[in-house]
């Protein structure tokens, strides 16, 4: 369970050190844009999701058992996020976080962390894809620009409030979205080592500034982004709250446990290496904690942050330190700049992004798939969008071990009935 911090500082080296804070400060480029947005998307304040960056980042890199993994909010907890805060107000996802934190540092100690390989794919498939689509769904009034006084929090609600409000539509909103799509995706296409997302973010959102577009702002909503951390402070505790919360709780525990470990085994396979499950988990324990002590969002190993670090040159832990400190760089440095960022252009960075999480490609081969695997994908996919995330995992993993538990208790393939 030693960090990998440790384990890489024995053979450092200036050469490693100036190859990880290109990386650090290319993921920081990265995760700036991508902060805000899960944020806002979740219903918290912007400046959550950069303090979640920073501390949560600076932890899981610090103490983490994987080489390149970033840390950070997520697209994931933007569904489970969303609700905590509709039923129990911000205080209470605060309080749910930290709870979950010390869940995931136990289940680090008691060393858990090999257990991700009995969840069955198809549950994490289910509802990654059903996140995919709530994240979407949630992304269409500002990217449309629609002006819809309270959206229903409810999928099933949300689409038809959302064709109500068609006839508000502004087109300068629609217009820098869009734009915001297709520079991403040509910068990935064409430039894949630049930090895309916030050089067209940027661009659309200048273009909207001075072109004088009634498209809507982070500070025209929220206000001023603050250009200091928060003092961190312990949430209010009592035996009744943490009841309450306990379910919430345990949802972001398994959800930041298993992205975490799923975005290291990806890393592995992009750096040939091998991470370490126990201290990762560990890490995003602390992590959390340390979130919800500044009154950050939840967090885990990011994936798509991963993965950049990683083509942009990082090749230790030190990477993902760079990469927290820049973001607390630009927030004390340029807040009343990172203010200016259009909404409707974050919102087409998250529609891309929920694109990403579906995984297109991956489609085809959910088709092929056993009957019995194919249903279980669908089902956890469609209690996740219709019904609550909870619900989703609880079935889908109970489900889904029921299965695996039927495949083995079967006969081998070549058993034949004995004659008698």
């Amino acid at each position: 369970m030693t960090p990998k911090l440790l384990t890489t500082l024995k053979t450092y080296s200036w050469p490693l050190f100036a190859a990880d804070v290109f990386a650090g400060v290319t993921v920081a480029m990265v995760a700036l844009p991508l902060s805000l947005a899960i944020a806002i998307a979740a219903g918290a304040d912007p400046a959550t999701g950069l303090v979640t960056a920073i501390v949560a980042g600076f932890l899981i890199s610090l103490l983490g058992g994987s080489r390149v993994q970033i840390g950070g909010p997520t697209g994931a907890f933007i569904v489970v996020v969303y609700g905590v805060i509709a039923h129990h107000g911000f205080d209470g996802l605060v309080l749910a976080t930290l709870m979950a934190g010390l869940i995931l540092l136990a289940a680090g100690f008691l060393r858990a962390g090999n257990l991700i390989q009995f969840i069955p794919e198809a549950v994490v498939n289910g509802f990654t894809i059903g996140i995919a689509v709530i994240i979407a769904t949630s992304q269409l009034k500002d990217l449309f620009g629609l002006q819809i006084a309270d959206l229903p929090a409810d999928f099933l609600h949300k689409l038809p409030a959302l064709w109500a409000g068609r006839e508000t539509l502004n087109l300068a909103a629609l217009g820098i979205g869009l734009t915001t799509i297709v520079l991403i995706s040509l910068f990935r296409r064409l430039a894949p080592k630049w930090p895309g997302l916030i050089v067209a973010v940027g661009i659309t959102s200048a273009a909207a500034l001075l072109l004088a577009l009634p498209v809507e702002t982070i500070a025209d909503r929220f206000g001023a982004l603050p250009d200091h951390l928060p003092i961190p402070a312990l949430p209010e505790i009592t035996l009744a709250r943490l009841k309450e919360l306990l379910p919430s709780a345990l949802v972001i525990a398994f959800l930041a446990g298993v992205e975490s470990l799923l975005s290291a085994m990806v890393a592995d396979r992009m750096i040939e290496g091998r991470h370490r499950p126990n201290a990762e988990l560990i890490a995003q324990g602390a992590a959390n904690i340390g979130s919800s002590l500044f009154g950050g969002l939840p967090a885990t190993g990011a994936i798509a942050r991963t993965a950049t670090n990683v083509k942009a040159g990082g090749k230790t832990p030190v990477a993902g330190l760079v990469h927290a400190l820049a973001i607390l760089l630009m927030l004390l440095v340029a807040a009343p700049l990172v203010g200016q960022l259009a909404l409707p252009a974050l919102a087409g960075l998250l529609m891309l992004t929920a694109w990403n999480m579906s995984e297109p490609h991956k489609w085809r081969e959910h088709a092929r798939l056993p009957v019995e695997d194919r249903v279980l994908l669908i089902l956890t996919l469609v209690l996740t969008v219709a019904a609550d995330l909870t619900v989703a995992i609880g079935v889908g993993v109970a489900l889904g071990l029921a299965l695996r538990l039927r495949r083995r208790a079967g006969p081998p393939d070549d058993w034949e009935t004995p004659v008698r």
